[in-house]
């Protein structure tokens, strides 16, 4: 009797962990992306599932991480946004800082941030209780995911192929957002669809 009690309790602590493994698994490519709704900058409530029908790039931001500040001080990402929204892509950037950590704002200086920056995201989504992040299982700032007209995860991972916070390594690196983004337009599936992202880690509660 004793062991059919064990057996029970150790298969309830299996499931337990699976469904907690399953709540926050990474997110697979080529498959249905993660829907999500989250407060914006602009006041609005952002819903993923409201996009379909267009492309859409969720970028992980934090704006006093130095490989943030890296791509944006050069100009990279906030060229990679206007060149995206002139597209009809909806560029998303996610902040999943929670309050009291490194890159937590409100919505009045994200927009004076991304004005001093000359950046045009449509919208930037707040995720102070890391639901969004976990859910993405994002992990470093920057980090993309892009998802196709259809829903579909096509990328996650990094911004390029050379992890450093140097400023001219930018020219020397392969942009793998552009290149997605290229491939995507041009109706091509994404050569290189999941690549390791680099950066801060994303400074969630706890």
């Amino acid at each position: 009797m004793f062991l059919n009690h064990l057996y029970r309790n150790v298969l309830t602590g299996f499931a337990f962990a699976m469904a907690a493994t399953a709540a926050f698994a990474e997110p697979a490519v080529n498959q249905p992306a993660p829907l999500f709704s989250g407060a914006a900058a602009d006041g609005s409530t952002v819903n993923l599932a409201d996009l379909r029908g267009k492309t859409v790039v969720l970028e992980w931001t934090n704006h006093e991480c130095p490989f943030v500040v890296k791509h944006y001080e050069s100009g990279n990402i906030p060229n990679l946004q206007k060149d995206a929204v002139a597209q009809g892509i909806v560029w998303l950037q996610v902040i999943s800082s929670a309050p009291g950590k490194q890159g937590y704002i409100d919505g009045e200086t994200a927009r004076k941030l991304n004005a001093e920056r000359g950046a045009t995201p449509t919208n930037t989504v707040f995720d102070p209780d890391g639901n969004i992040g976990k859910l993405y299982a994002a992990t470093n700032t920057p980090q993309f995911f892009i998802i196709n007209p259809e829903g579909v995860l096509v990328y996650k991972g990094g911004i390029d192929s050379i992890p450093s916070a140097d400023i001219e390594d930018i020219a020397k690196a392969e942009n793998y957002v552009s290149a997605a983004l290229a491939e995507l337009a041009a109706g091509k599936p994404v050569t290189q669809s999941s690549t390791k992202p680099y950066g801060c880690t994303v400074k969630y509660p706890g």
